[in-house]
């Protein structure tokens, strides 16, 4: 297994997101590998908790070495950030003030061939992050019809080639089930290398796509920012990366309807019930890496931050 550090994406901008804030109760929905907790817990001394989730328990296992000197400071669950409400009650906490989502794959776990994340590596059709889960890639690219299967690329990898992609699995697999990601790439590589984009490996949309499907990353996101938003305290800071499309388009409207004073804004006539704001926008625009950040970690490229304030209550 590689062991090599994760590089933090967006780590100063991050660390400038809650500069200004006084953070004694942190939590991070995905702990990783630990590099955004240690420099924050550098940065502020007032830090007296530090809750870390993580549905990976390799992630779990780094990031503890990692931020051993923190340890008593530290809080560390092994399950799925959509499932907030059920660890603060567990952990009898009502609010935190501060938040940070670091969301899709990390480089540690891109770099472990047995977990299947990666064209690169030759390994198992799994792409699960938590691996106690029973949904793998291999199931999804053996058993769902083509339709579904296409359906899946186009929604969440925004592949061009969807119909084509799927057509090919399902003719290929008549023959042979997949069990490795090499199979799956040798497959497909031909076929889509015509239309991928220069500098891009032809199956960059395809594994995003499974591995989202796998993890059910996109209705998780959903679940978790209300309930994230409802557990802040006054003041208190949420700010998510998101690196996929979709991710950013759930964050930039779960943001901008708990900053709006308004429950509908469609509709003619303008007449739209109001409702109170629960948070001011910190980000209208996300903020992306500097040209150096992503020569540095080219895996940064399609990051991107937003970054909300709760409001005080009246």
């Amino acid at each position: 297994m590689n062991t090599a550090p994760h590089q933090s994406v967006l780590l100063e901008e991050v660390l400038q997101a809650f500069s200004a804030s006084s953070i004694p109760t942190f939590l991070e929905g995905t702990l990783g590998a630990g590099g955004h907790a240690e420099s924050l817990l550098i940065r502020h001394k007032e830090i007296k908790k530090y809750i870390g989730i993580d549905q990976d328990p390799s992630a779990l296992a780094l990031a503890s070495s990692r931020l051993s000197q923190w340890s008593s400071q530290l809080v560390f669950i092994h399950s799925n950030f959509s499932c907030l409400d059920e660890i603060a009650a567990h952990l009898s906490i009502a609010s935190v003030d501060g938040i940070l989502l670091d969301l899709g794959v990390s480089s540690m776990q891109f770099d472990q061939a047995e977990r299947g994340f990666s064209f690169s590596h030759d390994g198992p059709l799994d792409m699960r992050m938590n691996p106690h889960q029973s949904l793998t890639a291999s199931e999804i690219v053996n058993t769902y019809p083509e339709k579904e299967l296409g359906e899946i690329f186009r929604e969440y990898g925004e592949e061009k080639q969807w119909r084509a992609a799927a057509r090919l699995i399902c003719q290929a697999r008549k023959n042979h089930p997949f069990t490795t990601t090499a199979e799956l790439v040798n497959v497909l590589k031909g076929p889509l290398s015509r239309f991928s984009k220069k500098g891009i490996h032809p199956l960059t949309l395809i594994f995003q796509a499974l591995r989202i499907c796998v993890n059910n990353e996109l209705d998780l996101l959903a679940t978790f920012l209300p309930k994230a938003i409802d557990f802040l305290a006054p003041k208190g800071r949420l700010a998510v990366i998101s690196f996929h499309s979709g991710e950013d388009r759930i964050v930039k409207n779960a943001f901008s309807f708990a900053a709006s004073d308004k429950w509908e804004t469609r509709g003619i006539g303008g007449l739209f019930r109001d409702k109170k704001p629960l948070v001011r926008l910190i980000t209208r625009k996300p903020i992306v890496p500097t040209r150096e950040e992503m020569e540095r970690n080219p895996r940064s490229r399609s990051a991107k931050l937003r970054i909300i304030e709760k409001l005080e209550t009246e």
